[in-house]
């Protein structure tokens, strides 16, 4: 019997910059392992919560990197000729390389997506707390849109520096999700949430452009939510501002007109939510 049958069925047909090279395997009795290349910087959750004075926090421009990479990981996965969603989206499972390019890691929970007419796929509710999707908590019904809530949640991680649920928190603040939601749409509330090791490091507009992109992904309703490929245009006009802006031609000294950027928050599916809340936790493997 083959180790972790999922990982290697998946990353031995895959290969994507954004995903981890699986080497090989190894089995002997009992004894099993996977092989996967050397990711040298270690995860994603380890640069975001670790504290101390020796360590020095990862900067808002390398955050944005890790971001757009593990969001092309997972936009590659949902438009394979075979859609594949993750289903285990989360700090600890993105590998960071010398460049702190992002690669998805650990495909144990990865599941085909819906084919056919089929809307969803049925499955026992599986993952970890505080990421997975509202709907698939409360239906078991699977979908890509479940990958980019969870998503958000790992957008917000990083935007705040804070980990997702943490009972160490006062009151009010043990689950990031409900506490930050309410700033995230608003440029002059937004400061409430993000990291202050990251103080100078970005402009307001940006800090909103992540803020609000991270809104979208958590609605209650998926189908407010982006695709992960609209996901992956947005973070690489965020990570890269003059390289995404439209040029414009003009001519005779014609100046060009100002643009305002729009309010995101009324596509985020901000009305009642239509689903229970989780009674239980959820199965970590």
């Amino acid at each position: 019997m083959v180790p972790n049958f999922a990982e290697v069925n998946y990353l031995g047909q895959f290969s994507h910059p954004n995903l981890v090279q699986l080497i090989g395997y190894c089995l002997e009795d009992e004894q099993r392992l996977l092989v996967y290349e050397f990711m040298p910087r270690g995860s994603l959750e380890n640069h975001l919560f670790r504290r101390g004075s020796y360590f020095q926090a990862l900067s808002w421009s390398l955050r944005l990197k890790a971001a757009l990479g593990a969001a092309k990981g997972l936009a590659f996965l949902h438009n394979a000729k075979t859609k594949v969603i993750y289903r285990d989206f989360k700090t600890s499972n993105v590998l960071l390389d010398s460049n702190y390019n992002a690669k998805l890691s650990d495909f144990g929970l990865a599941k085909d997506g819906p084919t056919g007419d089929k809307s969803h796929v049925s499955t026992r509710v599986m993952g970890t707390y505080g990421y997975a999707a509202p709907e698939y908590l409360a239906t078991g019904h699977l979908t890509s849109k479940s990958d980019v809530y969870s998503f958000g949640v790992v957008l917000l991680e990083m935007l705040s520096g804070q980990r997702v649920v943490d009972k160490t928190r006062p009151p009010g603040k043990y689950s990031l999700v409900e506490w930050a939601k309410p700033y995230l749409a608003h440029k002059r509330k937004i400061f409430r949430v993000l990291d202050n090791r990251l103080e100078g490091q970005y402009t307001p507009e940006a800090a909103h452009g992540v803020a609000s992109l991270s809104l979208r992904c958590l609605s209650v309703d998926p189908r407010f939510r982006p695709t992960m490929t609209e996901v992956v245009k947005e973070l690489e006009r965020l990570h890269d501002p003059k390289a995404a802006r439209p040029r414009r031609h003009s001519s005779h000294g014609t100046r060009p007109r100002k643009h305002s950027t729009g309010n995101l928050a009324a596509s985020t599916g901000s009305g009642p939510a239509a689903y229970p809340r989780p009674q239980a936790s959820l199965c970590s493997k």
